[in-house]
């Protein structure tokens, strides 16, 4: 009686070495470390890698290790004043053809590694993680509404045939219509007036000409900026959604800031790129008609504009654009079954299907051309004073001839390499930025009171510990001490499972960790005192034994079963840190099961099963 067969000591037994295996990289700790990836172009090779050396050398500046990936450097440091200095160095040895972010890295041993063991992430209340304080470019948002107008009032005035002699922004904000005469005007005044309520006109009269100068409204400017910051934070959620970020904070932090935190996040480099990048495409039709000579000599045709292709060859496109960024719903990276080269295929939302497919139908045989815009903002020191300049990069990725009509779905190829359409993919299938921002903080985040969070956390679980197992012992003996056995077992498994599910540790989750502790005897305590009460009616130890774990277990399931319910619920209904505490609660459940029915009844198994028992220690 109470023996269990071979098999279920031994599945315990790989259960135990498999926790303890997968618990042990938090003991280790992290190491500062510095991230450098390439932006598009740039390649992280030799001598990329000896450029860092030697500056980190000429400097003085020491680190424990530096390894090279196919698309990054990694160098960890002895302490973060070293990691800081050179992230400040390497920036402005490198400039801007490369990324160069802070990070924490697992100080995980190799053996460890090897078997894909790693530690758990620590939240943003705890330690580790990164923070972006993000500036909203509110001009460019203003002028990106005024020239959506321009567009829209051309094509009103042609539909209401009224005749101007051109429309442009002007340089300090605003629209300027020219006309020929002050009747048209005053018609083209009346229709804005009625068409348009968030535009404020004023007529002038200077050199002989006849102008409608047309500006935005204070109220119409608000709900502009208004829009960009909303979109934009919508937008990089969806980003860090495709990042696979655990409980990321994105809020909104006055007129024209954004917070971002991104809570274990392993690879801030990326991170980095994916959130500021404001990539997004354009496809238009090549002018093939046009001179490029007279084109490059500064004589652009009417209706058409120069670009360059990636290999700087000069190239000619119409100024209509047939689809925008917008208009794509879906992309997805991928290779191109005849070349072999790295592709994004596309999926057009109906009206940028429609587009499509009228331009593929009217112009088979002629080339079309991909064009890949992004802005980039970088803020220098200049005579001590911070001065922000805003780039905007525009290429064309692809040219090639449309053989059929094709509408929603196709793809676009001439991309560098699969890391460039992977970015590509996952800023289109996010969105575009409707305005342009800038980080203008960034830290790998040890947020104040971080460090005391930590040990308060941990001496809150050291101590309702061992008072539990203090308990235990004194008042079931030795019993007790196969519970607390059992107990310890217990917090190993859960740290181990919440490490290889890479869960996001946070203050509301080492709560439900305390709360686990206190709870997980629950069961032992139900099995001991239904054991004691078998032995007082007179039952042989052997048999209280079997009818304590037997009887008791229908008792301990419909407990835990309760609590997991409102476990699954908190997590169901539950945002952020409460999310993080459902998940610990629920594992500490499934994990203290296991421990407290069949880890406890395996120990009391081996030490009292199959014996001739006078009484037990109980």
């Amino acid at each position: 009686m109470n023996q269990y067969p071979l098999w279920k000591y031994l599945l315990i037994l790989a259960v135990v070495v498999v926790g303890i295996v997968y618990a042990l990289p938090n003991l280790y700790g992290e190491d500062p470390a510095l991230q450098i990836s390439p932006l598009r172009g740039a390649v992280v090779n030799d001598t990329t890698e000896q450029r860092v050396r030697d500056a980190l050398r000429d400097t003085g500046l020491t680190f424990t290790s530096l390894e090279r990936s196919e698309q990054r450097l990694t160098i960890r440091f002895a302490d973060t004043e070293t990691q800081l200095k050179a992230r400040d160095l390497l920036s402005e040895e490198l400039g801007d053809q490369y990324v160069v972010a802070l990070t924490l890295l697992p100080a995980t041993p190799a053996w460890l590694a090897a078997l894909g063991a790693a530690p758990m992430y620590l939240g943003l209340d705890l330690r580790g993680g990164v923070h972006f304080l993000m500036e909203v470019d509110m001009e460019t948002a203003i002028r990106q509404a005024e020239e959506r107008y321009v567009s829209d009032l051309r094509a009103t005035l042609r539909g209401e045939k009224i005749r101007y002699l051109g429309i442009a922004r002007m340089a300090g904000g605003g629209i300027e219509i020219k006309f020929r005469d002050a009747a048209e005007r005053d018609r083209a005044h009346d229709l804005i007036a009625r068409e348009y309520r968030g535009l404020v006109r004023r007529k002038v009269d200077r050199d002989g000409g006849y102008y409608l100068e047309v500006t935005l409204s204070d109220e119409e400017i608000r709900e502009t900026k208004k829009f960009a910051l909303q979109q934009n934070i919508t937008t990089l959620r969806k980003r860090v959604n495709e990042l696979g970020v655990a409980e990321p904070v994105i809020q909104q932090q006055g007129d024209n800031r954004i917070v971002v935190q991104l809570p274990g996040v392993q690879d801030p480099a990326r991170a980095k790129e994916i959130l500021g990048a404001t990539a997004t495409l354009e496809f238009r039709m090549a002018d093939e008609t046009a001179d490029i000579e007279e084109a490059l000599a500064g004589r652009v045709p009417v209706g058409t504009r120069l670009y360059r292709q990636r290999d700087g060859q000069p190239i000619l496109l119409k100024k209509r654009i047939i689809v925008t960024g917008d208009q794509i719903i879906d992309a997805a990276s991928g290779i191109d079954q005849q070349t072999g080269s790295p592709a994004v295929f596309i999926t057009l939302d109906s009206k940028g299907a429609r587009r499509m497919a009228e331009t593929t139908r009217e112009n088979l045989g002629k080339p079309m051309a991909v064009v890949f815009i992004e802005t980039k903002t970088q803020t220098k020191m200049v005579d001590g004073e911070k001065v922000k300049t805003t780039r905007t990069v525009q290429e064309v990725i692809n040219v090639a001839t449309i053989r059929d009509q094709f509408s929603k779905r196709f793809q676009i190829t001439g991309l560098s390499n699969t890391e460039e359409a992977r970015n590509l993919a996952l800023l289109l299938r996010a969105g575009a930025l409707a305005a342009p921002i800038e980080i203008v903080e960034e830290r790998t985040v040890g947020p104040s009171l971080g460090q005391e969070n930590i040990e308060q956390g941990f001496r809150s679980v050291v101590i309702g510990f061992v008072l539990v197992l203090v308990f235990m012992a004194f008042w079931y003996r030795v019993f007790g001490l196969i519970a607390d056995l059992a107990l310890t077992l217990n917090l190993v498994l859960l740290i181990a499972l919440l490490s290889m599910l890479q869960a996001t540790l946070t203050l509301p989750g080492i709560a439900g960790i305390v709360l686990t502790v206190g709870m997980a005897v629950d069961a032992n305590v139900l099995i001991f005192e239904r054991i004691r009460e078998e032995l007082r009616n007179g039952n042989s130890p052997q048999a209280s034994i079997q009818a304590g774990y037997s009887k008791a277990l229908s008792t301990i399931a419909d407990a835990n079963i309760t609590t997991l319910i409102a476990a699954v619920v908190l997590y169901s209904f539950g945002t952020g840190p409460i999310k993080g505490f459902a998940v610990t609660l629920s594992l500490g459940i499934l994990t203290s099961m296991f421990t407290a029915i069949m880890g406890t009844r395996a120990v009391v198994n081996l030490l009292y099963g199959g014996r001739r028992l006078k009484s037990l220690p109980i």
